[in-house]
């Protein structure tokens, strides 16, 4: 019997049970440090996902395996970035909401530096949506301006997995390559949160690449082709055009079961990641500042270490603004 919840039986933003950040208090918070000072930080869209699907499904793809992953690990989770950036082939789609990426980059490092000053020095960023050319240079724009120590990791989930996403043709057991808002993403959903999934309205539409297959990969990079999906232009249609629906692939093959191994796959894998960190580094510890500043003298971090609370200095003093 898996130790994971699939489904879940509903969701917990607007709960006060010890997942999230934004619903606990000050002293719950700093109860919380002494013993586990890892945040999850869910990096969603709201993007269109075709008739049967919601538009933060992205979002809630994040959120619930990250709530799952908290309970049972004891870390925080951040409410989510309800809004990302776009490549651009999807610009246009209505209920697509792109944000610049400069913006966005600006927006999440600043989010970091928040989190970082509060204590929660150890930060996963979960991304649910094609943007992960784009999270690390939020972290770098962070980790260049500060140059504190920090535990920092771009976790795209569907990296972590990548074997189980794959179709017949690779050894998978999906009927489809994984693209978007199809077979596997609406598998994961139905898995996750199929109270927002409306199988009764899935639509499947075709693909329309323009090279040969075997040059530009499919989402999630999982095939290793040597042109990812996001490093080209032109390849294939803009959304708008080639897919209008919002879906691109078989929606009407999703199926909860297919992915089951794949969840339980990525949730030991989340889990194992934010306990090997803590194993790593305990609440309260970081890499040694020797080793991963060249601003700083480890006495001279030492009021930022320990912060405003407690009688240090806030991380804006080195800079602001925070990006």
């Amino acid at each position: 019997m898996s130790k994971w919840q699939i489904p879940p039986a509903g969701g917990h933003l607007d709960l006060a049970d010890g997942i999230y950040f934004q619903n606990m208090t000050g002293k719950e918070v700093q109860e919380r440090l002494k013993k586990n000072d890892v945040i999850i930080i869910p990096v969603g869209s709201t993007e269109a996902h075709g008739p049967h699907a919601c538009y933060g499904e992205d979002t809630f793809l994040v959120t619930r395996m990250a709530e799952q992953v908290a309970k049972r690990t004891g870390c925080t989770v951040s409410q989510p970035v309800w809004f990302g950036t776009h490549p651009y082939h999807h610009i246009g789609m209505p209920g697509t909401v792109p944000v610049d990426e400069d913006t966005f980059t600006a927006y999440l490092s600043s989010i970091i530096a928040g989190f970082w000053n509060m204590g929660f020095r150890k930060q996963i960023l979960l991304n649910g949506h094609g943007q992960e050319y784009v999270i690390p240079t939020a972290l770098h724009r962070f980790a260049r301006r500060f140059q504190v120590p920090s535990v920092l990791v771009n976790l795209n989930w569907y990296y972590a997995i990548p074997d189980y996403l794959k179709d017949k043709e690779h050894g998978g057991v999906l009927e489809t390559p994984f693209v978007h808002a199809d077979e596997a993403e609406t598998s994961m959903s139905l898995a996750l949160f199929p109270e927002m999934i409306k199988m009764e309205d899935a639509v499947d539409t075709k693909f329309h690449g323009f090279l040969p297959k075997g040059h530009i990969d499919s989402a999630g990079n999982i095939y290793q082709r040597p042109i990812p999906w996001y490093a080209h232009v032109g390849g294939g249609t803009i959304e708008i055009k080639g897919n209008p629906e919002g879906v691109v692939g078989k929606a009407t093959l999703a199926d909860a079961e297919k992915v089951r191994p794949a969840v339980n796959a990525l949730l030991d894998y989340t889990e194992k990641l934010v306990n090997d960190i803590l194993e790593k580094f305990p609440a309260g510890t970081l890499p040694p500042a020797d080793m991963t500043t060249n601003r700083f003298t480890a006495e001279e971090l030492e009021d930022y270490l320990r912060g405003p609370l407690k009688g240090g200095k806030h991380i804006y003093v080195i800079a602001w603004p925070p990006y």
